[in-house]
């Protein structure tokens, strides 16, 4: 494998840097670009929508999928790119219990009879719950998932390189402060020689001989020595200057002070164009990342409607299971009456609400159709006739009213929620049906929307 030494070492000394920076911003002794109120609120807004996403998406395939094995299986599967195996249903696999349990145990007993037909209905039950599944996975989960797998990483990496921009802005603004800094220093302090170490390394020194020789001229030793040791007379030095990187030391005062000056207002320049360069970098990036947080608004339009669709595939697996059960019940109540006494006459507990019960007009339309006493009675038996029926001597009740409920036809009495109506049986009548009497008016009226009161 071929390696980028340079690039490595390079971005080595990035982090490091980076992470001096950072513990420095930390403890308050770096300067940090602030961003403005309204892109912090945009970044915790993100944060927001990302934390709480992930969490109903994990919640909602809790319910999809109680089986934590199973999760991780399907789990696997797509982070393999392969197709997830179909799996039976919890309904579906009581449906085979029982249907087995049927065969084994008599099919023309009662107990095997009412056990086949159980089975049917769990496996209608089954069904219904696949197709609720595969409805919300397909309009709820996916939409979640790509936001959290596409949109919120591509907003990660550009949040991490603005992150970068910032540091690098404020590095450039710390080295321009120190480079007015010593500046100022040098020219209060006039034939001082600046010290170069606060700023870019961008100084000369002498060389060994020539400091040698002003270590020299310095300190001049007495005249007798001096001649003995120089017998050919003075000669001007020659001093050699030589350009220093990184380390930087003075120059002795080899360096006149107008240079000095130049030196450090070439630093200054530079330091400049680097701030300008870096604050230009970093609005740009911050344009760029704020455009993408504020997208975050036509996100949560899509899952507002992702949501809406998953109530909907909801309502709909729940109105075919009180369906299904709806009609398992009659088929157990015609063969066994005793079986589901809640039904009848003689309970005083309310039934199940219905799917709604908001108005009359959302109660028909999402409520399954009860069949009347007429379309349930067998062939050849008239219809029953209001007008000749009469109240038993014995046997009315009170019932209050737990929910409206809206006439299909004029044999049938319109309910209002929390009225009170008296309300009988007549012999071979639906049981899921009793005759509602209130004041003048008569009708049939469901039971699973009465109270029926001792």
């Amino acid at each position: 494998m071929d390696f980028n030494m340079k690039k490595l070492a390079s971005d080595a000394g990035i982090f490091f840097t980076r992470a001096v920076q950072f513990t420095e911003e930390k403890f308050g002794q770096a300067e940090k670009t602030e961003l403005d109120a309204n892109f912090e609120n945009l970044l915790a807004r993100a944060d927001s929508t990302k934390n709480w996403t992930e969490r109903i998406l994990r919640q909602t395939e809790v319910l999809l999928q109680p089986n934590p094995s199973a999760r991780v299986e399907e789990f696997l599967y797509e982070k393999l790119d392969r197709k997830v195996p179909s799996r039976v249903t919890n309904g579906e696999l009581l449906a085979q219990y029982m249907a087995e349990a049927a065969s084994e145990l008599g099919p023309t007993t009662p107990y095997g009879q009412t056990l086949i037909q159980v089975s049917e209905a769990e496996k209608r039950l089954g069904a219904a719950e696949r197709d609720f599944i595969h409805a919300a996975s397909i309009s709820f989960l996916t939409p979640l998932r790509n936001f959290l797998e596409g949109d919120w990483k591509t907003i990660s990496k550009e949040r991490r390189l603005l992150q970068n921009r910032r540091l690098d802005l404020d590095a450039c603004k710390a080295r321009l402060k120190k480079a007015k800094a010593a500046e100022a220093k040098a020219t209060c302090e006039g034939d001082t020689v600046p010290d170069f170490q606060e700023t870019r390394p961008r100084n000369y020194i002498l060389s060994a001989s020539a400091s040698a020789t002003l270590d020299d001229t310095s300190h001049p030793p007495p005249r007798a020595e001096w001649k003995e040791r120089h017998p050919e007379g003075w000669k001007t030095p020659c001093f050699f200057l030589l350009p220093l990187t990184p380390s930087v030391t003075q120059a002795r005062g080899c360096l006149s002070l107008p240079e000095d000056r130049k030196l450090w207002n070439d630093e200054v320049d530079k330091a400049e164009q680097e701030l300008r360069v870096a604050q230009t970098e970093f609005d740009r990036q911050a344009e760029v990342t704020r455009l993408l947080l504020e997208g975050i608004s036509s996100t949560h339009v899509n899952h507002l409607r992702c949501l809406h669709e998953f109530v909907k595939s909801q309502t709909t697996y729940y109105a075919q299971c009180y369906r299904h059960m709806l009609d398992l019940q009659k088929q157990l109540g015609s063969s066994q009456g005793a079986i589901f006494p809640g039904t009848f006459v003689g309970t005083t507990e309310p039934a199940a609400p219905p799917l709604s019960s908001s108005s009359p007009t959302n109660t028909v339309a999402t409520m399954p159709v009860v069949p009347s006493v007429a379309s349930m009675a067998p062939p050849g038996e008239a219809a029953l006739c209001l007008e000749e029926v009469a109240p038993p001597a014995s046997g009315t009740r009170k019932a209050r009213v737990l929910y409206d409920y809206e006439a299909a036809d004029s044999s049938e009495l319109a309910l209002l929620a929390d009225e009170l109506i008296t309300v009988y049986s007549l012999p071979g009548m639906d049981p899921d049906w009793l005759i509602g009497e209130r004041g003048n008016k008569k009708g049939k009226v469901p039971v699973t929307y009465l109270e029926l009161l001792s």
